[in-house]
């Protein structure tokens, strides 16, 4: 093979990978969110040291929906790392942890907790969600420095990323 061809093939090679590495990069910062969860604090949806990616388009039109797991900034502007949590209590709503269950504006039904590990066996609240604002749990409730947790207790939807659509790494699957 002569060494123009050899030099061509080379380029060309490079020139792949360039764009490839490009377009990675343009979808990483407006399409998805990839991020890692360091603790335990949704496990089992999403187990410690699970990879995660999530959508950023998703809330461009209306806000998150009670359940959806969220990628977020740090309320409380301590942690460079951004958080992954359950919404639990959306706006204008009243939220009240008793005796480890979630009520909602009142109600004497709690929230669903099929999804929850374990159970925070204190009580927190009632607290209002602002405007802009949402409540947010851990699926392992007993391990999980969220909402009931910080100084800051709601996500603005500014700090949001993103919704998490899947889990990749232990094991794949939807995230619910």
């Amino acid at each position: 093979m002569e060494k123009k061809q050899v030099l061509k093939e080379i380029f060309d090679f490079v020139k792949w990978f360039a764009v490839s590495f490009a377009l990675l990069f343009i979808l990483n910062r407006t399409v998805v969110i990839n991020a890692q969860v360091v603790s335990p604090s949704m496990e089992n949806t999403i187990m410690t040291n699970g990879r995660v990616i999530a959508s950023r388009v998703a809330y461009r039109r209306n806000g998150p929906s009670r359940f959806d797991v969220i990628i977020f900034n740090d309320p409380d502007g301590l942690k460079s790392d951004p958080f992954v949590k359950r919404v639990i209590g959306l706006p204008g709503e009243t939220v009240e942890i008793r005796d480890g269950l979630v009520y909602i504006n009142g109600s004497d039904i709690p929230l669903d907790y099929s999804f929850v590990r374990s159970l925070y066996l204190g009580s927190h609240g009632p607290l209002l969600v602002p405007e802009n604002g949402y409540f947010v749990l851990g699926d392992n409730r007993t391990n999980s420095h969220d909402s009931k947790d910080w100084t800051n207790p709601f996500v603005s939807r500014d700090e949001i990323l993103g919704r998490v659509l899947i889990t990749y790494f232990p094991r794949l699957g939807r995230v619910r």
